[in-house]
């Protein structure tokens, strides 16, 4: 790191870059905080929809008791037919977004199967559509988590390095400025003191 030189321009240049650093602060800070914001939100989501998904199983054992037969083969009784998923733009961050689930419910015979089983394909999707939508929420809150990591690390640094820096190297350099302006003065009234003595 080249050292500071202590002058008027290199004074210019420190101050320059304080006024900088405080007028981005701001900015930077506000998006911290709707990230966390939006951070928060997410995590309320994928909680709610964890309870959602327990809540289903719990009572699927419940309604359904029977679908534990494993006589009964309902392995692919609901299938994912298309999962669409698109983007939204958080102040400069892409985030995942489900558009549209589509599932395919496997034809079966009605007089083979016990009655049952329609009300079983129809907790199965919704079960399908749940977890869908868990995966792409903790997707989410993964990248809105890595997102507040970095900008908080870049608040941190203006907040606690750069501004901190640029004070100190501005207090440094005015007190060098002002030893020099005041050793010039002291230099020039020993002079005039010689020229008035001789």
């Amino acid at each position: 790191m080249p050292q500071l030189a202590l002058n008027k321009t290199s004074l210019t240049r420190e101050t320059r870059q304080l006024d900088t650093y405080r007028r981005f602060l701001p900015s930077l800070d506000l998006k911290r905080r709707q990230l966390i914001a939006e951070r928060n939100k997410a995590r309320r989501q994928v909680a709610a929809t964890e309870a959602g998904i327990e809540g289903l199983e719990a009572s699927a054992g419940e309604t359904i008791p029977m679908a534990a037969d494993r006589r009964l083969d309902l392995d692919g009784l609901v299938k994912v037919d298309r999962v669409e998923v698109g983007e939204e733009n958080l102040v400069g961050l892409r985030l995942p977004v489900l558009i549209d689930v589509r599932l395919q419910c496997v034809e079966y015979s009605l007089l083979a199967r016990p009655h049952w089983v329609d009300a079983l394909a129809s907790l199965l999707e919704t079960l399908l559509r749940l977890r869908i939508r868990l995966g792409l929420e903790q997707q989410r809150l993964e990248v809105l988590e890595a997102a507040v990591k970095k900008i908080t690390q870049r608040v941190n640094l203006f907040d606690k390095v750069l501004i901190p820096k640029a004070r100190e190297n501005i207090r440094r350099i005015r007190i060098k400025l002002s030893d020099t302006e005041k050793a010039a003065i002291v230099n020039a009234k020993i002079a005039k003191r010689k020229r008035g003595a001789a």
